[in-house]
């Protein structure tokens, strides 16, 4: 029901949006039949729905529709920027992440301003906006000071400084070229030695792993945080089979023309202000400021995704409303004066559909049930043979189930964007290491934990090599490594620190015997 329910969600607005970007209804069509036909790599809410950003997408294809209506309108209107501000609130609050995604809508934004698709008053309109709904965003989740140094607040900051200093940049006798690059620089230098600052002086560390995440990315970096993330398949590189069942369905090759042809118009235009042609040639070459900014989301998107294959989820909905633009006149306007829309429209989803219904019909294929008999009787023994004060530790997505379902306090929980509970984990998952029992008992008893649920499975299981838990904290603790890990031992008899007081076939609640 809530894959049902979010895909008929982002198909309603979708329907609007395109509207919007490619000014034709055979466009919504192509997008929603793009979407359905790679429906597999668009989503994962069939396979875990409560992902959070299932829930925040979208109101960010809401938000997307209102930005790219303000970039085409003539005239800005109040009810616009109200609705793009709570369209960001609600983007926000149901992901952490969310921050990253609207960084790069803030960059592409100022990139279209730069080379002059939109003028000074309308981008800063939308930064003001921008920095309400972060203000108000910042209050709902109770003083998230994450929020507040984050790239994205420092983004907005120093593009509003760089908009009031646009008289003193007008004023450098440089060329046209020159003063784009020199705004860009100033935009991204000055982002990051924001943040840096913001993060010292308020002393705030929380979001320090996602440096680490993407330094890991590019070099050899690697500590227990980042290989907790891109030891998990979801968090690592983009797989190399995707764009090929992208190609199958044509949506790559349609997004390279559609993108190919915004690529031209660009160049087009900055070879007429390169070139000093007369400035009212320059205004009629750079209307259609929508388009550009897309094309720039989309860069952004492939980044994203190529990087975090999660990421996904943004980056296939995205080439999908690309993929509407082959109906757009502004572009492709040469091509219709030969061929009617409607022929080259069909003759393509012709062609998507091939590959396109046999995946509908591998998707329709997918029946299934969520049962977890293990972990019910585990909430069950809590319930009932556990007194309600009792304090639980254990792996994270365990621990949510934990909190939710049984109501008992844990130390640890999924929302790893937070710098002290991060150090809490790295207690609790020490039972996995190779660590001393007494040691490893010694602090959680620090933590007030009075029973730690133990899963062999996580002993175990390598997503791949140098990805299982020992391997990982051989990583992090090299002293200890050769040595058996804690968690083996502990299947096997885990006295004298430890009682065992349930187990089943997944799980074994181990007593912290207190000296």
């Amino acid at each position: 029901m809530v894959s049902l329910g979010l895909t008929w969600i982002f198909v309603l607005w979708v329907m609007f949006f395109i509207f919007f970007s490619s000014g034709s209804r055979l466009g919504g069509l192509v997008t929603v039949l793009c979407f359905f036909f790679n429906h597999g790599e668009c989503t994962r809410v069939m396979w875990t729905p409560p992902l959070r950003e299932s829930f925040s997408y979208p109101f960010l294809v809401l938000q997307m529709l209102l930005v790219t209506h303000i970039l085409r309108a003539t005239k800005l209107y109040r009810g616009s920027l109200i609705a793009l501000c709570i369209s960001n609130i609600f983007f926000m609050l149901p992901w952490q992440f969310a921050q990253f995604v609207l960084l790069t809508q803030i960059a592409s934004l100022f990139a279209v301003y730069v080379v002059g698709y939109i003028d000074i008053c309308k981008l800063r309109k939308i930064i003001y906006i921008h920095m309400i709904s972060l203000a108000l965003c910042f209050v709902l989740m109770f003083g998230n000071s994450m929020l507040l140094t984050s790239y994205y607040a420092s983004s907005l900051v120093i593009i509003w400084g760089i908009l009031e200093m646009k008289p003193y940049f007008l004023k450098i006798n440089v060329s046209e070229l020159s003063l784009w690059v020199i705004q860009g620089c100033f935009w991204l230098f000055g982002t990051v030695v924001l943040k840096y600052l913001t993060s010292k002086i308020f002393g705030i560390a929380d979001d320090a792993h996602i440096g680490n995440l993407l330094t890991s990315k590019f070099f050899s970096y690697k500590d227990f945080d980042t290989l907790l993330y891109t030891c998990a398949a979801e968090f690592d590189f983009m797989e190399k089979e995707t764009p090929l069942r992208y190609t199958k369905t044509l949506l790559l090759p349609v997004v390279l023309v559609v993108f190919i042809a915004i690529v031209k118009k660009i160049i087009s235009d900055m070879w007429g202000v390169l070139t000093k042609q007369q400035t009212h040639i320059r205004k009629h070459q750079f209307d259609h400021g929508e388009l550009v900014y897309h094309a720039l989301q989309l860069l952004a998107y492939t980044a994203l995704g190529i990087l975090i294959m999660r990421l996904k989820l943004f980056l296939t909905p995205h080439m999908c409303v690309m993929a509407s633009l082959i109906c757009s006149r502004q572009l492709f306007g040469w091509l219709f004066c030969k061929v009617h829309p409607g022929a080259v429209v069909f003759a393509v989803l012709a062609a998507m559909s091939i590959q396109g219904s046999a995946n509908l019909q591998t998707q329709w294929n997918i029946v299934g049930e969520f049962s977890n008999l293990p972990q019910e009787e585990l909430i069950e023994w809590i319930k009932y043979s556990t007194k309600p004060d009792a304090v639980f530790a254990g792996a994270m997505p365990t621990m949510a189930s934990v909190k939710l379902s049984a109501l008992r306090p844990v130390v640890n929980h999924p929302h790893y964007e937070d710098a002290g509970l991060r150090a809490r984990t790295k207690i609790v998952y020490s039972m996995y290491s190779r660590k001393a029992a007494e040691e490893v008992k010694r602090e959680l008893i620090k933590l007030q934990v009075n029973y730690y649920i133990l899963e062999e499975s996580w002993c175990i299981r390598r997503s791949k090599p140098g990805c299982s838990m020992p391997e990982i904290w051989d990583v992090e603790d090299p002293a200890n490594a050769g040595k058996p890990p804690l968690c083996n031992l502990l299947v096997k008899d885990s006295k004298p620190h430890f009682t065992t007081v349930f187990q089943n076939s997944v799980y074994k609640v181990l007593e912290v015997i207190e000296e």
